[in-house]
């Protein structure tokens, strides 16, 4: 019989979120096996995992969630009983020029787990298939209101439209077949070891090389934030105590513009490189906008709040400021994600361009 009372199978894990989550499951829960499944494309770095890869309870196997034969055998190798899903193509920029990347992992590459899931599972008993998702799928908001579990969906992406097929894919393993699954739903992350496409750190490394900081449009676009060691304590709350067949959203209820952000993180750089202020404000540059940029998003997470008492628990200015600090401690990080073997495939997959 197994030491282990869960063999949970968490997709992604060598990404930006699922690193946070894998290591924070692999420290809680020392009675959990974790099996860290990551492809290791350009954006999944077992750089994120130091400290916990010889931990008794984890297990790393590099393997790609569209190859159905690899995931059964992963399922009956290591008798996975749970997954928490999070491999995902995951930038709105590189869905528009290749969506057909994000609609290959996003959507059969999640309907081949829950194959997998349905075969090896059997009763179900004593399982769940946990589907992480984006608050992107809803669409996007005016001036007020926000976005409700119940909302309907209207995404605007390819990346968008791929994660709202993977949801109704999920949800209708659920009624068909009865399947134990819950969703959630989130706001845009932030924090250490997010690759540095996504804005955050795209501007910390450019403001470090006195690069050009992108801000598209006129930067009024509005996104919530939220510190992804709140989302990773969101997800074990739902994980465990969330109700079967049902979505959660997750939010920071940090709502600002893009350019509030970027202005937010300049004053910080400089703050914290101890150069005049204003120094890293001069390198903002406005560029044409995104092909259908949503105008803004907001999550109401009252949900999760009211059934299963969770609070996120850090603000932006505090959250920003330890970000700024583990990029400024960790400069040898961002030179490897920004060069060598994840600039190589960064470039085969998606063009010679830059990280943005």
């Amino acid at each position: 019989m197994s030491a282990f009372t869960k063999n949970i199978l968490v997709t992604g894990g060598a990404g930006f979120i699922g690193s946070h989550l894998v290591r924070y499951f692999v420290n809680k829960y020392p009675d959990y096996k974790i099996i860290n499944l990551d492809l290791l494309t350009y954006a999944g770095n077992l750089e994120n995992l130091k400290g916990i890869e010889d931990a008794p309870n984890y297990e790393f196997v590099k393997a790609d969630i569209t190859n159905i034969d690899e995931i059964r055998n992963i399922f009956t190798s290591y008798n996975i009983d749970h997954v928490i899903h999070l491999a995902a193509e995951s930038h709105v920029d590189r869905s528009i020029e290749n969506p057909l990347s994000f609609i290959t992992t996003n959507i059969t590459g999640t309907a081949i787990l829950l194959i997998a899931a349905r075969e090896h599972w059997g009763d179900f008993k004593d399982k769940r298939f946990y589907h992480v998702s984006t608050d992107e799928v809803y669409g996007s908001l005016g001036a007020e209101g926000f976005f409700y579990e119940d909302t309907s969906y209207d995404p605007r992406s390819p990346y968008s439209a791929s994660k709202a097929s993977s949801d109704h894919l999920v949800r209708a393993f659920n009624h068909t077949y009865g399947m134990p699954v819950v969703i959630s739903n989130c706001s845009n992350n932030y924090g250490p070891y997010q690759f540095p496409e996504k804005l955050i750190p795209l501007m910390v490394n450019n403001i470090l090389h006195k690069k050009n900081l992108p801000v598209y449009g006129d930067g009024t676009n509005v996104r919530d934030w939220l510190w992804v060691g709140d989302h990773v304590t969101a997800i074990d709350t739902i994980f465990h105590n969330g109700k079967d067949g049902e979505t959660y959203n997750i939010g920071g209820e940090n709502e600002l513009q893009n350019i509030e952000l970027v202005h937010m993180l300049c004053d910080l750089m400089d703050e914290k490189l101890e150069q005049p202020v204003g120094s890293s404000r001069n390198l903002i540059t406005f560029v044409t906008d995104r092909l259908g940029h949503d105008a803004r998003y907001a999550i109401d997470a009252t949900k999760l709040k009211k059934e299963l008492n969770w609070e996120p628990s850090i603000q932006p200015n505090e959250g920003m400021s330890k970000t700024i600090d583990w990029y400024l401690d960790n400069t040898e990080w961002l030179e490897n994600v920004t060069s060598g073997k994840y600039q190589e495939y960064y470039e085969a997959a998606y063009g010679n361009r830059d990280l943005v």
